[in-house]
């Protein structure tokens, strides 16, 4: 499928600035192989639960960022055969990835996964019927979760769906790794996001529909679905 049959997409596709997210994107370029083993076993439900929560339909244009593994990608695919899905990632490696498993399990698909940073993103204004992101704001410094979610409300349409899945809190064990996990290699781990989240979801002119907590192999996840 080429630029042209795809008008969301911009020139700016594939050429990110260079800026200190630069380490995540090496991280996950070398974990592109090996990362869908661990979706599978702690994030898929999630994803599941999210898409129940969302009420997504065919026919939409839905825009993922942030596709990793591209477990979410390929059902957001499924749910939308004559729809148009783009998937975007900060790790090309990734993005080629989860390209070359959707060509092969959807060839008809309106599809496509490039390498792009959320925080700068090449399309129009109120271009999607819906975004979804997982797993993302975890890895963001504090001004890029507010310019990403900024981005988020540009692209979307006035009413358009945000489903967001973040790491979830349990309190106990869990939050004390995954603390120590983020001081050790912060760039792959990201850090656990409190309330303040939620604020800057409210502050950008989202309206918090939905709310859930998941949990999967004792990893917690949290599903928020927002509209414009």
């Amino acid at each position: 499928m080429s630029n042209a049959e795809f008008p969301l997409l911009g020139y700016r596709l594939n050429r990110m600035p260079r800026t200190f997210a630069d380490q995540t994107r090496r991280i996950y370029d070398r974990l592109a192989l090996v990362y869908p083993l661990s979706t599978h076993l702690f994030h898929s439900r999630a994803h599941r639960c999210a898409l129940e929560e969302a009420g997504l339909r065919d026919g939409m244009s839905i825009l993922e960022v942030a596709t990793g593994s591209g477990e979410m990608f390929r059902r957001l695919v499924r749910l939308n055969p004559s729809g148009k899905t783009l998937g975007l990632d900060l790790s090309r490696a990734m993005a080629a990835k989860t390209l070359q498993r959707i060509r092969r399990a959807f060839p008809d698909a309106q599809a496509q996964t490039h390498a792009v940073d959320a925080r700068f993103m090449p399309f129009p204004d109120r271009c999607f019927d819906a975004l979804v992101c997982c797993y993302l704001f975890e890895l963001l410094a504090p001004e890029d979760i507010e310019r990403t979610l900024a981005e988020f409300h540009r692209v979307l349409r006035p009413g358009g769906t945000l489903a967001l899945v973040l790491i979830g809190q349990d309190g106990a064990l869990f939050d004390r790794l995954y603390r120590l996990l983020g001081r050790l290699a912060p760039a792959m781990w990201g850090r656990q996001l409190d309330g303040t989240l939620r604020h800057l979801i409210l502050a950008r002119h989202f309206r918090i529909e939905r709310e859930r907590d998941v949990r999967q192999i004792g990893y917690p996840s949290r599903i928020i679905i927002a509209r414009k």
